[in-house]
């Protein structure tokens, strides 16, 4: 694809004025605010954006093929570069050019306002003098509404209108339209910078804040919210999934899945999916990892969304909900080209399941925030609204952890009997109740010894499945049987021999086939294995297991669902938040051998 770079290349890239070319999803990095998620390229072009929030139609959607993007380009020949400054979602674009280096400092405006987005740019030359295209296109409604009704103050401001949105671009007043766009030119002296402020809001744009000022406000809010870590293993990388977690969490503490919608698993496979929601299960992953790595905000936070979502919903608890905890919409397609290998939908077919597990996963968020005295009232009473659910419909097929057909899964009936043991150990659980969920707990446990236990002694999927899941190295890591139990010990040692392959971990096996052809290594479970080996006290092979999926990155640090071993590259939405979960559980628990 022309103009498409590698950060670690010399090709050089001549850039051009039609509508950026997708690249290879290592190479995009995520600017975050708590409410929408920008993706931004290494030509310094941002072509995914929803608004106001995540949920909504994107107003930058050309990552999927639609108009609407906005870059910020050096005119001249170039190689790129890019790195996040230490504890937060700022980037700093580093293109050396044939006339020079610029950079350009980038951030959506953090925390972030409901109605409005803010998105800074601050162009530097820092050697020699730098000419710079920028390229506003703004198009609500996944591309159905082009910008317009564009108007210049006096002082150089630039108004317009796409959709029921308010667009404002200050600090480009050379600017001239084309079409439904903006450009312009920007012409820097060696060591001069520029600073370009972007709004889009479904209010009316109140007076604008100058960019300095907006500036201070994104650096105050994410040195509040990112803590050092210090301790943890790989601290930098620690630190970093912290603020990525903390990017896709909003104010009422659910974290969306990924930023993005639509982008494919695997090539023309019809794996597309809108991840842009909350699943519960992922927010009870995020908040214990938290716990685990002393970030309370995020535990508080996912804490705080779980308890609302099961006192409000009880047994019929949804596995998803939006990031303002409204239902996820049904699921439909978009008329846009599409990433390349896949097409395009929104909403998801998530909304008309029953996931058993999501009642465990509550419990053991619940207990790990009890454990450190950060549960109230209403979250015990979510704990026994979970429990009593438990309790009504442990023998009811669910979609799974994967989200398949209706099954008596084994990994959720054991997570369930995870989260009851937690609970039932936690401060404050009290007598009477917790002797009742460890004797449920004790009796699914039994339930599923009878009916999903391989003749080898490990666990199987299912009743009917006799193939062994990477997710069932889950229930033992959370309590659901002791880590020295013939079972935990059997199902690591079937998951390592049948699922793993030069420690990287699948899911399970789809077929004949080999196991790289299917599907892509999970990296969720390859941060699991990682944790399942420690428990083992086997630290050297822990270390091996979250050194290699650690690695399974681009430039930016962000990871997807999946990683493409023979290509080395990302498949699925981007960044998903599970494994960023993960990788900082593993992150503080392998730094303490004795844990």
């Amino acid at each position: 694809m022309t103009g498409q770079n590698s950060a670690g290349g010399g090709q050089l890239s001549t850039p051009d004025t039609t509508a950026p070319a997708p690249h290879a999803l290592r190479d995009y990095a995520l600017l975050a605010d708590g409410r929408r998620g920008a993706l931004l390229g290494p030509r310094g072009d941002i072509v995914w954006m929803c608004a106001p929030a995540w949920h909504d139609d994107a107003v930058f959607a050309a990552l999927i093929g639609g108009p609407g993007w906005y870059s910020v380009t050096p005119a001249e020949p170039f190689v790129w570069g890019g790195y996040y400054e230490p504890g937060g979602l700022v980037w700093r674009s580093r293109w050396i050019t044939t006339a020079g280096i610029v950079e350009c400092r980038e951030a959506l405006v953090h925390p972030g306002d409901r109605h409005r987005a803010v998105l800074l740019r601050r162009i530097e030359a820092v050697h020699g003098d730098a000419r710079v295209d920028v390229h506003l296109c703004p198009a609500a409604g996944f591309g159905t509404h082009p910008l317009h009704k564009l108007h210049r103050d006096e002082r150089g401001t630039w108004t317009g209108r796409t959709g029921g949105l308010h667009v404002r671009l200050t600090g480009a007043p050379e600017a001239r339209p084309d079409g439904a766009a903006l450009h312009a030119t920007v012409l820097l002296e060696a060591g001069g910078r520029r600073d370009l402020v972007l709004e889009i809001s479904d209010q009316h744009l109140p007076p604008p804040t100058p960019a300095d000022s907006l500036w201070r406000t994104t650096e105050a809010g994410w040195a509040a919210c990112v803590p050092d870590l210090a301790g943890t293993m790989g601290q930098r990388d620690a630190r970093h999934a912290h603020a990525v977690l903390a990017g896709l969490t909003g104010p009422g503490g659910g974290t969306v899945a990924a930023a993005t919608t639509s982008l494919p698993e695997r090539a023309e496979q019809g794996r597309n999916y809108d991840y842009r929601y909350v699943w519960v299960r992922d927010q009870a992953y995020i908040g214990q990892a938290a716990a685990a790595a002393g970030g309370h905000a995020l535990t508080d936070g996912s804490v705080r969304f779980v308890t609302a979502r099961l006192l409000e919903d009880g047994p019929a608890l949804a596995p998803a909900y939006t990031a303002t905890g409204g239902p996820v919409p049904d699921q439909r397609t978009l008329d846009l080209p599409g990433y390349p290998g896949g097409f395009d939908v929104v909403g998801n077919h998530v909304n008309r399941q029953f996931q058993l597990d999501v009642f465990g996963e509550g419990l053991l968020l619940l207990a790990a925030a009890a454990r450190r005295d950060r549960l109230d009232a209403d979250g015990w009473r979510a704990a026994l609204t979970a429990a009593d659910a438990i309790a009504a419909r442990h023998r009811e097929p669910d979609a799974g952890i994967w989200e398949l057909d209706a099954d008596r899964w084994t990994h959720s009936r054991l997570i369930c009997a995870a989260g009851l043991r937690a609970i039932a150990a936690a401060p404050g659980a009290g007598g009477g109740r917790a002797a009742g969920w460890e004797t449920l707990a004790d009796l699914i446990v039994a339930e599923a010894s009878a009916d999903c236990l391989h003749p080898a002694g490990h666990w199987r999927r299912s009743p009917g499945r006799f193939d062994v899941d990477a997710a069932l190295l889950l229930p033992a890591l959370r309590g659901a049987l002791p880590a020295d139990d013939p079972r935990t010990t059997a199902t690591l040692r079937a998951v390592r021999r049948d699922l793993g392959q030069d420690h990287y971990l699948y899911r399970f096996r789809h077929d004949q086939r080999p196991l790289e052809d299917a599907e892509g290594a999970f990296l969720l479970c390859g941060f699991v294995m990682a944790l399942a080996e420690h428990q083992q006290h086997n630290d050297i092979e822990a270390v091996r297991w979250f050194e290699r999926n650690r690695a399974a990155c681009g430039p930016a640090g962000l990871y997807a669902e999946e990683f493409d071993v023979a290509q080395r590259q990302l498949r699925g939405n981007l960044p998903q938040s599970f494994v960023h979960a993960l990788l900082l559980e593993s992150a503080a628990t392998l730094a303490n051998p004795g844990r």
